[in-house]
Order: C-alpha cells, then structure tokens, then sequence
C-alpha cells in the first residue's frame, strides 16, 4: 500500500516537473532538440539573451537523480545578453551555467554533478564599484567553449575564457581558467596538466 502511494505521489511529482520545465522553456523562448530529457526541475533566469539545447540532451536536477550528493537543481542563468548553448547527446547533473557573453558546449559532452560554468566574474575586482552591488559596472565576461566528448568531473568549476579541447578530461573539484588542448587530463586547483588520454 505504501508503496503504491509513493508511486502514485513520485508520478505526479514528475508531471508536475514536465509541465514547469515546458512552461519554463516557452516563457525563456528556450530551443529545445528532439529527445530532451529532464529529471526533476530547472531553473531559468534571465529574459534577454537565449538558450538552444541539442538533441537527446539529459538534464538532471533534482536530488534524486544522482547518488554523489550535490541537492541543487540545475540552473541556466542569463545575464544581459548573454547565451548558452547545449550540443546533442550531452548530459549533466545538477549544474550551474551562468552566461553574460557566450557558453558554448559541443556535443557528447559530461557536466558531473555539481558543474559549475560561469563566464563572468560578477563583480568589479575594484573594491569601489563593488560597493554598489546593484550594478554590473566593471563586471567583466569572456566566452567559454567546451568541445565535444570533453567530460567535466563533479564539482569542478569552469571559469571566464576558458576553452576545453575535444574529448579532454577535467578531474572531480577542479578549477580551471584558461586553455586546455584536446585528448588530455587537467586537475586541481587552479587545473594542471596530468597527462595525456592514449
């Protein structure tokens, strides 16, 4: 019997979901690909700039989709004019992508969980204009690209200007600012250079 509740509640949970994401990706003028998968419920911000997500993407963002432990939904941020866009067959789990200028992630790409993409700084790094938090004076955005089958490790943090060759590895809680090559492993922080992928 209880069994058969929770069943019946996790249903409706998930049509509830459905319905928010698809509201959500309408109202954001979102462009979405054949396939998309969502488990559990985003968050948009932002009315500007756009979003496109490819093909058979998967977006989790719920505490129940993955077992490593990071709660929080995914969220695609807008700022001003800025834009994400999501390749086919890419799948992340509870994620954070803010843009003001461009994220571009390529196709086949793995965000684990708790991926965090920023491509401004937020703030001014001159102590007075941070003291009006109210402005984006002196905030500071570089594109970001993420090539294909580039996969991201859980917990890492991908900063302003930063370019991630294709089919490159970033190890789990990594911070990285700049450029990596393709077909090679970087972590830490900041991210090094580990080796090779052969």
């Amino acid at each position: 019997m209880i069994r058969a509740i929770r069943k019946f509640i996790g249903n409706i949970g998930s049509l509830l979901n459905r319905l928010y994401n698809k509201l959500s990706f309408m109202y954001y003028k979102t462009k979405t690909g054949k396939n998309l998968k969502v488990n559990g419920r985003i968050k948009i911000c932002g009315t500007k700039g756009r979003i496109s997500i490819g093909d058979n993407a998967v977006i989790n963002s719920s505490e129940y989709a993955i077992p490593i432990g990071y709660n929080c939904k995914s969220v695609f941020w807008i700022l001003g004019d800025g834009k994400i866009t999501i390749g086919s067959n890419t799948g992340m789990s509870n994620v954070a992508l803010c843009s003001q200028s461009s994220i571009s992630i390529g196709n086949n790409v793995m965000l684990g969980g708790g991926v965090k993409i920023y491509d401004t700084d937020f703030h001014s790094i001159n102590y007075i204009e941070r003291r009006n938090i109210n402005t984006d004076k002196g905030r500071t955005s570089k594109p970001i690209v993420i090539e294909d089958d580039a996969f991201i490790g859980a917990g890492s943090v991908v900063l302003k200007g930063s370019h991630i060759g294709a089919r490159s590895i970033i190890g789990a809680g990594s911070v990285v600012s700049g450029s990596i090559p393709a077909d090679e492993i970087w972590a830490g922080n900041p991210a090094k250079f580990i080796r090779n992928i052969e």
